[in-house]
């Protein structure tokens, strides 16, 4: 067992911190809002910690699940930030959705302090957290990695290093980048059938045992036809999450005209008060 910190308690830390507590791990907490830090010693145990200095110190991995660059660049390298307590042979581990760019600031910021920072970013949802089984899709040092996944199992089902610094980032981009296509196609569907008269869940019952099934149409038809999207993934968060996937297009020259399009449908459904809506709000969209 370890004795770790977890930095970030929002909808899916929170969770994922939970289940190290649960399974024996030592556990420290840090939230930037400390009311909710409090909650989750009153849930779990553990303890809470009033800075993320405070909380890394001793710690042998330290955990952020922060809400992008600059609230990871703060809780790390900014004032009383987690890289001032860590130790040599420790490792960070930032499961933020957050640029490649960033995590390699940050993995040579590591490497000069002589510790590890290892990028995984997780998919699966607040479902996913809640449940313990998280994708989780990492980069940077093997030695590292190999040392860290056993305490990542806690809440994963899958995780895999797939390169150096920057690459669990970068899967995680082609990870948004699918669904987007993918949830666009949903919605298009859903809405043609409608339009049709069919029967939408008959029709769900047939199609998604087909080539044309997936996660999003098995787990968001059902409140897709219902017209519910006060849930889940928030458009917001896909957007944050777009942006840096076509802000790294930019540089790599990957072409995302599908992503860029869908990119700007969610930017109209922000337009119409959905900013926190799931992601399947495209539906929605479709039908002003």
């Amino acid at each position: 067992m370890a004795k770790v910190a977890f930095i970030g308690l929002g909808v899916m830390g929170f969770p994922m911190a939970g289940h190290l507590q649960t399974q024996g791990h030592h556990v420290t907490v840090y939230n930037r809002t400390a009311a909710k830090a409090a909650d989750w010693v009153a849930k779990y145990s553990g303890q809470a910690a009033p800075t993320p200095d405070a909380a890394a110190k001793d710690a042998e991995i330290v955990f952020a699940c922060v809400g992008n660059d600059d609230d990871l660049r703060s809780v790390t390298i900014g004032e009383a930030g987690a890289f001032g307590a860590m130790g040599p042979g420790t490792i960070f581990v930032d499961h933020t959705t957050a640029s490649a760019e960033v995590a390699r600031v940050l993995a040579g910021e590591a490497e000069m302090a002589n510790f590890s920072f290892i990028d995984a970013p997780v998919s699966g949802g607040q479902a996913g957290a809640e449940n313990g089984k998280l994708t989780v899709m990492c980069g940077g040092d093997e030695a590292a990695f190999e040392r860290a996944a056993p305490v990542i199992a806690a809440y994963s089902q899958a995780c895999r290093l797939l390169g150096s610094s920057g690459s669990g980032q970068l899967a995680k981009m082609v990870n948004q980048i699918c669904i987007a296509g993918l949830m666009q196609g949903l919605a298009e569907g859903l809405n043609f059938a409608q339009a049709a008269g069919l029967d939408g869940k008959a029709l769900i019952e047939v199609i998604s045992k087909g080539a044309a099934g997936s996660w999003q149409m098995a787990n968001r038809h059902e409140t897709m036809l219902n017209d519910e999207f006060e849930f889940g993934f928030a458009v917001d968060w896909m957007r944050k999450d777009l942006g840096i996937c076509l802000a790294e297009a930019d540089r790599n020259g990957a072409s995302l005209p599908i992503t860029a399009l869908v990119d700007q449908y969610y930017k109209d459904v922000q337009a119409m008060g959905g900013g926190r809506w799931d992601t399947s709000s495209l539906l929605r969209r479709l039908k002003r």
